[in-house]
């Protein structure tokens, strides 16, 4: 079993390959590598794509590593491996990016990525730092985790899904916040799970065992 961490050279990998390795190590889960390979992506069990900083610059990030959306691609919807998409990793999921202009998603969870808009606006955007989370829906990546157990969040841009059955998990501030998103294989999260203590390596272990 091997569960791959794609690098596509967007953000600091070193705690999720960490935080995820750890938990395999525990659940007996098989090995986690961070690659750049396309080879390597479509032979892998589970993908993990994290990502850091502007949706358009990251999603231009990923295409230019030639081959590399396409292998994950096709794991992901040909062979239906489980995927985790984590903060910008978990925005592309969507169709349209409204980060510095419009920028198409991959489209696999219909909907847009749009500014976070609090209803208090002493509240200050980015949204970043602790935050309870309120389930929506279950989930197996949500075993042992309850509404109210806390996530760390940096994002000044939310996902806006087309269909609320997709919506699986929301933060509160200033009015509800995407905090999981997810269909069939594919699950992602805004919050980053490594660096969310205990409910964040619950989350990884319960999708490093996860069979959709």
């Amino acid at each position: 079993m091997r569960t791959v961490i794609v690098d596509y050279e967007s953000g600091n990998l070193h705690s999720a390959e960490k935080a995820f390795q750890r938990m395999a190590r525990e659940g007996d889960a098989g090995e986690v590598i961070v690659t750049s390979d396309p080879d390597t992506v479509r032979r892998a069990d589970r993908i993990v794509l994290p990502g850091d900083g502007a949706f358009a610059a990251c999603r231009a990030q990923l295409y230019d590593h030639r081959g590399l959306f396409e292998a994950m691609r096709e794991a992901v919807l040909d062979h239906a491996r489980p995927f985790m998409g984590i903060c910008i990793g978990m925005q592309m999921l969507a169709t349209t990016g409204l980060e510095h202009g419009q920028t198409e998603g991959f489209d696999w969870i219909g909907g847009t990525v749009g500014p976070i808009r609090p209803d208090d606006k002493t509240l200050k955007v980015p949204h970043m730092g602790w935050n309870d989370l309120v389930l929506d829906r279950p989930h197996p990546v949500f075993d042992g985790i309850e509404t109210g157990h806390h996530a760390y969040f940096v994002h000044s841009y939310q996902f806006h899904v087309d269909d609320s059955a997709h919506l699986l998990a929301h933060a509160e501030y200033g009015g509800p916040v995407t905090a999981v998103v997810g269909r069939d294989n594919l699950i992602g999260t805004q919050f980053h799970p490594e660096k969310s203590q205990a409910t964040g390596l619950e989350m990884i272990a319960n999708f490093l065992r996860w069979m959709p």
